[in-house]
Order: structure tokens, then C-alpha cells, then sequence
């Protein structure tokens, strides 16, 4: 098997090769131009979407040369593949806005160079088709009692699938033809949930210009549980730093349980096999710690994983900058009258609810300043602040919050 496709496979990213020992041979002639796509149906990705860009990075530094395909035409139908119902129809110009915002989170993390790795749009080729002959040239290739085997489709069918939504397949296997004539695109990579679309985009490719083309799937990644991975209390992980904070973000990974790490350590890092095996063998929580600030930096460079690292260590009494904790700001006038407990932990957004909050009081999750309070009648006052009138709250284990009085 060609190295590439090997340190794929190593690492955790191989599901499904339409045809390994071709693929293998191709790369081993020389530089494959691969893809992958996403659909701008939001203004931020999750860590859930970006498997396949860290597969993108790993493919680039074997020295083959990637397209990240932003589908500013597709998301204005929406890829039925995983959903049980219809997606929201969003504007053209929230489409156009959400492709402008995830080209460059992509930009900061794969760095598009124009020559080894570069961004399209299908939107290009997609906005303007004239629907007749786009049927008449594309449509008159596919069968619907094959397409309905697949099982995105077949899924769906339980639930209602719109006539929009079952045109998708078409678009996508298009794109693997515009790709492939435009750039000599010939692999097509993504999750497995695209598989169905892959295989027909090859299909495609080969009935129209006689091209052999290939498609590798990855894992849908899933927590030692069983659960999808990148879920928080809060909802998915975002990349964007106004939807999950650098520091949630750091503590989602040091967060995750012991028989995930080294799992997460393969696919979501570039550390050398053997470093991350070494990782595991000693100290699982700095195996942890170490995960969560190589995923981070990544993501939001070094000095926001350094920040969130000191945080961490200062919450946890491991040393470390508590300016880096995260931290609400409070009246201090609040505090010489007095605050409520039940009231203070809501306003701390360490509680949705201020019934959470109580809730959270009376099982004994709440601490103030290193002290567990389980009276919910309980008033903070300002003789409880420190030196500098700060005050460190904690909702169970994991969750805490600086409050810094003005």
C-alpha cells in the first residue's frame, strides 16, 4: 500500500476505498489532486467536519495536492446524507457570508498556497446551470432504483424526502466532474456518511470522460461510548472562538475519557506515531493535557492554547495564571449588600436556569473559593472576595468560572 494511504490507515482515518490497489499505484506515479467538500449551511465548522481536512494535511505532506471545495451551490439545497429531516433553507447571501467565514477558518488551518493545496466554490458551476440540459447531460446518467439503495436516501425515505434533496447526489457527483476536468482531480476523500455520493460522482466521471477516479472514506467518529464526538452541554464544538471559547474548547479535549485519548491523539494531532504512543504509556492526565494543547494550538494557535492551558492549571490548583481562567465580571456593590448563591452561579453562566442552579447547590456541585456550599439560602458577601476581589466558583468537576468585582 502506497505510504500515504498507510499513515491514513495507521492513524484511524481509513473506512472505505472504492479501489485500494489502483488508488495505491496512482499515488505511487506522483502527485494525486484529491478533494474534499463542505457546505456552507453555517457560519463555523465543528471539529466533527474537519476529519477530513486533518486528512487533507496528511495527504499534502506526502506531497499530494488538495482542493477544499466550498459548496456555496449545494448548500442551497442541503445534502440529505445523516439527516432526518429537511435543512433549513438559508439565504444566498447567508450562504455567501458562511462560505467567506469558512474559507478562511480553513485558510488558518491548512494554509492554501494556490499550487499544493487551494479553495473552490461549486458555486461557480452550480448557480447558473440551465435546468434542462443539466437533466438532459447529467440526469439521463443516474437510475433512481439505484440511488434509492444507497442509504442516505433509503433512510430517508421513512421520514419524507423532498424531490430538492434527492437532486443532491446529481449535484455532487457533478462536482467530482467539474474537479476532475478543471484541476485533474482524481480521488474524492470525506466521511463515510458520503459514500453513496462519492461512488456516484465516480460513476459519473467514468460515463462522461472515460476518467478513473477513486474515493476514500473515513470513520464517523464516535466517543469510546458509542456517542458522537465534538458534542457539548452547549452543542457542538465550533471553531469559531465567539461560539466555543479557545479555553471550552481546550477543556472539551482535556475533558475527554482515558480510552479516547490516544484515539484522538492519532487523528486530531501530527504528532509522530511513536511520540503518541509513548504519550499513553505514562501519566493518562497528562496524556490529556497534552492532547487538549495540540488540538488547540492547531485550531487556535499557541498562545490561545498557552492561555488556556494556564487556566486550566490554575482552576485545577496546578499552578498556572488565573487571568486565564475564564472569568465574568461582577458590581462589587453587588457583594456589600450581599448576592444569593443560587443567584450568583446563574449570573456566572455556570447554570442555564437558576432551578439548575439550586439543583446544583443542593447535590453538593457547588463550591465558592475552594469551599463546597450546599445551602441554597446561603449570601456572598464581599468579605468572601480575596485580596484582589476576585472570587473562584466551581459547578462540579470540571466547570468553573473567575468573578472579578469592578
Amino acid at each position: 500500500m502506497n505510504k500515504a494511504l498507510e499513515t491514513l490507515k495507521e492513524r484511524g482515518f481509513f473506512q472505505q476505498c472504492t479501489d485500494v490497489e489502483g488508488l495505491s499505484a496512482l499515488m505511487d506515479n506522483g502527485p494525486v489532486t484529491f478533494y474534499v467538500g463542505c457546505d456552507p449551511t453555517g457560519s463555523s465548522l465543528h471539529i466533527g467536519h474537519m476529519v477530513p481536512f486533518f486528512a487533507f494535511r496528511h495527504l499534502r505532506e506526502a506531497g499530494h495536492h488538495g482542493i477544499a471545495l466550498v459548496g456555496g451551490g449545494t448548500a442551497r439545497i442541503g445534502d440529505p446524507s445523516g439527516k432526518t429531516e429537511l435543512r433549513k433553507m438559508i439565504s444566498y447571501e447567508q450562504i455567501d457570508d458562511n462560505a467567506r467565514a469558512i474559507t478562511e477558518q480553513l485558510n488558518r488551518f491548512i494554509g492554501f498556497d494556490g499550487k499544493t493545496a487551494y479553495v473552490d466554490n461549486n458555486k461557480h458551476w452550480l448557480a447558473d446551470l440551465n435546468y434542462i440540459d443539466f437533466l438532459r447531460d447529467i440526469g439521463s446518467h443516474f437510475s433512481v432504483n439505484r440511488m434509492l439503495t444507497f442509504e442516505a436516501y433509503r433512510k430517508r425515505l421513512e421520514t419524507g424526502l423532498t424531490f430538492v434533496e434527492f437532486n443532491y447526489q446529481l449535484l455532487q457527483s457533478y462536482d467530482f466532474l467539474k474537479l476532475n476536468e478543471r484541476h485533474g482531480c482524481s480521488l474524492q476523500i470525506g466521511g463515510d456518511d458520503q459514500w453513496g455520493n462519492i461512488v456516484a460522482g465516480i460513476e459519473l466521471v467514468r460515463r462522461i470522460n472515460g476518467n478513473q477516479v477513486y474515493g476514500l472514506t473515513f470513520p464517523l467518529i464516535t466517543t469510546s461510548d458509542g456517542k458522537k464526538m465534538g458534542k457539548t452541554e452547549k452543542g457542538a464544538l465550533f471553531l469559531d472562538p465567539a461560539v466555543t471559547s479557545p479555553y471550552d474548547f481546550f477543556q472539551y479535549w482535556r475533558n475527554v475519557t482515558d480510552a479516547d485519548v490516544r484515539k484522538f491523539l492519532l487523528l486530531f494531532t501530527f504528532l509522530p506515531v511513536s511520540d503518541i504512543e509513548h504519550i499513553v504509556a505514562g501519566d493518562i492526565n497528562a496524556a490529556k493535557e497534552r492532547l487538549a494543547f495540540e488540538v488547540t494550538s492547531l485550531i487556535h494557535g499557541t498562545e490561545e492554547a498557552e492561555r488556556a492551558l494556564a487556566g486550566a492549571r490554575a482552576a485545577f490548583g496546578n499552578g498556572g495564571n488565573k487571568e486565564s481562567m475564564p472569568t465574568v465580571e461582577l458590581s462589587s456593590d453587588r457583594f456589600e449588600s450581599g448576592i444569593g448563591l443560587v443567584d450568583l452561579f446563574f449570573e456566572a453562566g455556570l447554570a442555564a436556569t437558576k432551578s439548575d442552579a439550586r439543583r446544583l447547590v443542593e447535590q453538593g456541585g457547588a463550591s465558592v473559593g475552594g469551599r463546597i456550599v450546599q445551602d441554597v439560602k446561603t449570601i456572598i458577601k464581599a468579605d468572601m472576595l480575596d485580596e484582589e476581589g476576585e472570587l473562584v466558583l466551581r459547578a462540579g468537576k470540571k466547570k468553573f468560572v473567575r468573578v472579578v468585582t469592578r
